[in-house]
Protein backbone atom coordinates (compact mmCIF):
# COMPACT_ATOMS: atom_id res chain seq x y z
CA UNK A 1 0.00 0.00 0.00
CA UNK A 2 1.17 3.50 -0.82
CA UNK A 3 0.06 6.58 0.89
CA UNK A 4 0.67 10.22 -0.73
CA UNK A 5 0.77 12.39 2.36
CA UNK A 6 -0.12 15.82 -0.38
CA UNK A 7 -3.35 14.43 -1.28
CA UNK A 8 -4.86 13.01 1.81
CA UNK A 9 -7.00 15.59 3.35
CA UNK A 10 -7.73 13.75 6.86
CA UNK A 11 -11.23 13.08 5.98
CA UNK A 12 -11.08 9.98 7.68
CA UNK A 13 -13.36 8.07 5.17
CA UNK A 14 -10.74 5.30 5.19
CA UNK A 15 -11.54 4.87 8.99
CA UNK A 16 -15.32 5.05 8.35
CA UNK A 17 -15.40 2.77 5.20
CA UNK A 18 -13.11 0.15 7.32
CA UNK A 19 -15.80 0.18 10.13
CA UNK A 20 -18.38 -0.68 7.63
CA UNK A 21 -16.62 -3.71 5.79
CA UNK A 22 -15.01 -5.82 8.54
CA UNK A 23 -17.87 -4.86 11.28
CA UNK A 24 -15.20 -3.58 14.11
CA UNK A 25 -16.44 -1.80 17.09
CA UNK A 26 -16.25 1.94 17.50
CA UNK A 27 -12.90 3.30 18.29
CA UNK A 28 -11.26 0.03 16.89
CA UNK A 29 -9.94 1.78 14.48
CA UNK A 30 -8.05 -0.34 11.89
CA UNK A 31 -7.38 2.37 9.87
CA UNK A 32 -6.88 5.01 11.86
CA UNK A 33 -6.10 9.32 11.10
CA UNK A 34 -3.57 10.47 13.51
CA UNK A 35 -4.06 14.05 14.30
CA UNK A 36 -1.58 16.11 15.67
CA UNK A 37 0.09 19.70 15.82
CA UNK A 38 3.91 20.48 14.45
CA UNK A 39 5.52 23.61 15.15
CA UNK A 40 5.11 26.77 17.64
CA UNK A 41 2.90 30.05 17.62
CA UNK A 42 2.23 31.93 15.33
CA UNK A 43 3.85 28.66 12.99
CA UNK A 44 2.23 25.89 14.44
CA UNK A 45 0.14 23.35 11.84
CA UNK A 46 -2.69 21.00 12.34
CA UNK A 47 -1.35 17.63 10.49
CA UNK A 48 -2.54 14.21 10.17
CA UNK A 49 -1.15 11.25 9.90
CA UNK A 50 -3.09 7.65 7.76
CA UNK A 51 -2.09 4.61 10.07
CA UNK A 52 -3.65 1.42 8.55
CA UNK A 53 -1.60 -1.79 9.36
CA UNK A 54 1.92 -2.11 8.45
CA UNK A 55 1.84 -5.90 7.43
CA UNK A 56 5.53 -5.77 8.21
CA UNK A 57 8.35 -8.20 6.30
CA UNK A 58 9.55 -8.70 9.14
CA UNK A 59 6.76 -8.27 11.84
CA UNK A 60 7.79 -8.24 15.46
CA UNK A 61 4.06 -9.08 16.53
CA UNK A 62 5.39 -12.66 14.80
CA UNK A 63 8.39 -13.50 17.12
CA UNK A 64 6.87 -12.81 20.62
CA UNK A 65 3.69 -14.56 19.87
CA UNK A 66 3.67 -17.48 22.15
CA UNK A 67 0.47 -19.62 20.54
CA UNK A 68 2.39 -18.94 17.18
CA UNK A 69 -1.26 -16.99 16.71
CA UNK A 70 -0.13 -13.87 14.63
CA UNK A 71 1.89 -15.44 11.08
CA UNK A 72 2.24 -14.15 7.94
CA UNK A 73 0.69 -15.97 5.09
CA UNK A 74 3.83 -16.37 2.03
CA UNK A 75 0.29 -17.24 -0.38
CA UNK A 76 -1.79 -14.40 0.98
CA UNK A 77 1.09 -11.37 -0.51
CA UNK A 78 2.64 -11.91 3.19
CA UNK A 79 -0.33 -10.32 4.80
CA UNK A 80 0.04 -10.59 8.46
CA UNK A 81 -3.11 -12.46 10.15
CA UNK A 82 -3.80 -13.65 13.56
CA UNK A 83 -5.56 -16.91 14.29
CA UNK A 84 -8.37 -16.54 16.79
CA UNK A 85 -8.99 -20.46 17.12
CA UNK A 86 -5.12 -20.03 18.74
CA UNK A 87 -4.95 -16.74 19.99
CA UNK A 88 -5.57 -16.51 24.53
CA UNK A 89 -5.08 -12.39 23.94
CA UNK A 90 -2.10 -11.91 25.74
CA UNK A 91 -1.55 -8.85 24.28
CA UNK A 92 2.48 -9.34 23.53
CA UNK A 93 1.99 -8.42 20.57
CA UNK A 94 0.07 -5.37 20.94
CA UNK A 95 3.24 -4.01 23.07
CA UNK A 96 5.50 -5.76 20.58
CA UNK A 97 3.84 -3.39 17.59
CA UNK A 98 5.63 -0.08 17.03
CA UNK A 99 2.91 1.36 15.42
CA UNK A 100 -0.02 0.87 17.60
CA UNK A 101 -2.19 -0.84 15.36
CA UNK A 102 -4.00 -3.67 16.64
CA UNK A 103 -6.86 -4.18 19.35
CA UNK A 104 -8.24 -6.23 22.05
CA UNK A 105 -12.20 -5.12 21.94
CA UNK A 106 -12.86 -7.19 24.89
CA UNK A 107 -11.82 -3.90 27.22
CA UNK A 108 -14.02 -1.21 28.15
CA UNK A 109 -15.02 0.62 24.93
CA UNK A 110 -13.67 3.84 24.10
CA UNK A 111 -17.02 5.38 22.97
CA UNK A 112 -20.52 5.20 24.81
CA UNK A 113 -23.04 3.29 25.01
CA UNK A 114 -21.62 -0.08 24.73
CA UNK A 115 -22.51 -1.15 21.46
CA UNK A 116 -22.31 -4.93 22.38
CA UNK A 117 -24.95 -4.39 24.76
CA UNK A 118 -27.23 -3.12 21.91
CA UNK A 119 -26.08 -6.52 19.58
CA UNK A 120 -25.16 -8.42 22.57
CA UNK A 121 -23.65 -11.94 21.57
CA UNK A 122 -26.25 -15.20 20.45
CA UNK A 123 -23.17 -17.50 18.07
CA UNK A 124 -19.81 -17.02 19.99
CA UNK A 125 -18.63 -13.56 18.78
CA UNK A 126 -18.01 -10.82 20.96
CA UNK A 127 -21.17 -9.04 19.72
CA UNK A 128 -23.66 -9.67 16.61
CA UNK A 129 -24.78 -6.70 14.87
CA UNK A 130 -28.18 -7.08 12.35
CA UNK A 131 -25.10 -6.58 9.14
CA UNK A 132 -22.86 -9.12 9.27
CA UNK A 133 -20.24 -8.55 6.65
CA UNK A 134 -17.44 -10.28 5.95
CA UNK A 135 -18.11 -14.22 5.78
CA UNK A 136 -15.94 -15.45 8.55
CA UNK A 137 -12.65 -16.76 8.45
CA UNK A 138 -11.25 -17.23 12.38
CA UNK A 139 -7.92 -18.80 11.09
CA UNK A 140 -7.45 -15.08 9.02
CA UNK A 141 -8.99 -13.18 11.49
CA UNK A 142 -11.69 -12.04 9.76
CA UNK A 143 -14.96 -11.10 10.63
CA UNK A 144 -16.58 -10.51 13.66
CA UNK A 145 -13.90 -11.48 16.44
CA UNK A 146 -14.62 -14.36 19.53
CA UNK A 147 -13.92 -12.83 23.11
CA UNK A 148 -10.50 -12.72 24.28
CA UNK A 149 -8.59 -11.86 21.10
CA UNK A 150 -6.69 -9.37 19.56
CA UNK A 151 -7.76 -7.85 16.33
CA UNK A 152 -6.40 -6.17 12.85
CA UNK A 153 -6.55 -4.98 9.22
CA UNK A 154 -6.31 -7.66 7.33
CA UNK A 155 -5.86 -5.19 3.83
CA UNK A 156 -9.42 -6.52 3.79
CA UNK A 157 -7.82 -9.97 2.56
CA UNK A 158 -11.82 -11.42 2.11
CA UNK A 159 -12.17 -9.05 -1.28
CA UNK A 160 -8.22 -8.87 -2.76
CA UNK A 161 -7.79 -12.93 -2.79
CA UNK A 162 -11.13 -12.62 -5.46
CA UNK A 163 -8.74 -10.74 -7.88
CA UNK A 164 -7.92 -12.10 -10.66
CA UNK A 165 -4.13 -13.66 -10.66
CA UNK A 166 -1.23 -11.63 -11.74
CA UNK A 167 -3.21 -8.41 -11.69
CA UNK A 168 -0.52 -5.60 -10.87
CA UNK A 169 -2.33 -2.98 -9.97
CA UNK A 170 -6.11 -2.95 -7.76
CA UNK A 171 -7.70 0.59 -8.52
CA UNK A 172 -10.88 1.54 -7.96
CA UNK A 173 -10.94 3.16 -11.13
CA UNK A 174 -10.60 -0.34 -13.48
CA UNK A 175 -14.05 -1.48 -13.42
CA UNK A 176 -12.84 -5.17 -14.22
CA UNK A 177 -11.15 -5.16 -10.41
CA UNK A 178 -12.83 -2.50 -8.50
CA UNK A 179 -14.58 -4.91 -6.09
CA UNK A 180 -11.26 -6.59 -5.13
CA UNK A 181 -9.90 -3.34 -3.67
CA UNK A 182 -9.18 -2.72 0.08
CA UNK A 183 -12.48 -0.98 1.58
CA UNK A 184 -10.00 2.38 2.59
CA UNK A 185 -8.65 2.68 -1.13
CA UNK A 186 -11.68 2.60 -2.52
CA UNK A 187 -13.30 5.16 -0.26
CA UNK A 188 -10.55 7.55 -0.90
CA UNK A 189 -11.92 10.53 -2.50
CA UNK A 190 -8.58 12.12 -3.35
CA UNK A 191 -6.96 9.27 -4.30
CA UNK A 192 -4.06 9.18 -2.27
CA UNK A 193 -4.14 5.62 -1.41
CA UNK A 194 -2.77 2.93 -3.51
CA UNK A 195 -2.92 -1.06 -3.23
CA UNK A 196 -0.86 -3.50 -5.65
CA UNK A 197 2.09 -5.97 -5.99
CA UNK A 198 5.69 -4.05 -5.00
CA UNK A 199 7.07 -7.14 -6.08
CA UNK A 200 6.15 -6.27 -10.11
CA UNK A 201 8.24 -3.58 -11.46
CA UNK A 202 5.63 -2.83 -13.46
CA UNK A 203 3.13 -2.14 -10.87
CA UNK A 204 2.22 1.52 -10.09
CA UNK A 205 2.93 1.07 -6.46
CA UNK A 206 6.03 -0.46 -7.47
CA UNK A 207 6.63 2.85 -9.95
CA UNK A 208 5.47 5.50 -7.17
CA UNK A 209 7.62 4.16 -4.31
CA UNK A 210 10.49 4.80 -6.83
CA UNK A 211 9.70 7.91 -8.51
CA UNK A 212 8.56 9.82 -5.45
CA UNK A 213 10.95 8.24 -3.11
CA UNK A 214 8.85 6.39 -0.82
CA UNK A 215 10.07 5.88 3.26
CA UNK A 216 8.32 3.45 5.30
CA UNK A 217 7.21 4.28 8.83
CA UNK A 218 10.24 3.67 11.59
CA UNK A 219 12.24 1.97 9.50
CA UNK A 220 14.95 1.99 12.05
CA UNK A 221 13.27 -0.79 14.04
CA UNK A 222 14.11 -3.54 11.19
CA UNK A 223 10.21 -4.46 10.60
CA UNK A 224 10.35 -3.72 7.11
CA UNK A 225 6.68 -2.25 6.66
CA UNK A 226 4.67 -2.80 3.58
CA UNK A 227 3.32 0.62 3.78
CA UNK A 228 4.85 3.32 1.82
CA UNK A 229 4.33 7.32 2.52
CA UNK A 230 5.02 9.98 -0.40
CA UNK A 231 4.89 13.59 -0.48
CA UNK A 232 5.99 16.74 0.93
CA UNK A 233 5.00 15.36 4.68
CA UNK A 234 6.85 12.06 3.84
CA UNK A 235 9.46 12.60 6.42
CA UNK A 236 6.88 12.57 9.46
CA UNK A 237 6.49 9.21 9.29
CA UNK A 238 10.11 8.81 10.68
CA UNK A 239 8.13 8.45 14.26
CA UNK A 240 5.02 8.73 15.51
CA UNK A 241 3.09 12.00 17.41
CA UNK A 242 3.55 10.21 20.31
CA UNK A 243 7.56 9.92 20.08
CA UNK A 244 6.81 13.67 19.45
CA UNK A 245 5.58 14.04 22.94
CA UNK A 246 8.26 11.95 24.67
CA UNK A 247 11.42 13.68 22.85
CA UNK A 248 9.76 17.03 24.54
Amino acid sequence: MVIDLDKCTGCQACTTACSMENNTLPGESWQDVLFYNAGEYPSAQMKWLPRPCMQCENPSCVHVCPTRATYKDPDAGGIVFVDWNKCIGCKYCMIACPYGVRFYADEKPLIEPDIRETFPSDNGQLWSPPYQNPEEDWRRGIGIQPPGVVSKCTFCYHKVRLAPEGVADLDEDNPEVKEYVPACVRTCAPKARYFGDLDNPESQVNQLIGDKHGVRLKDHTGNRPQVYYLGAGAGVPAFTPADREHDA
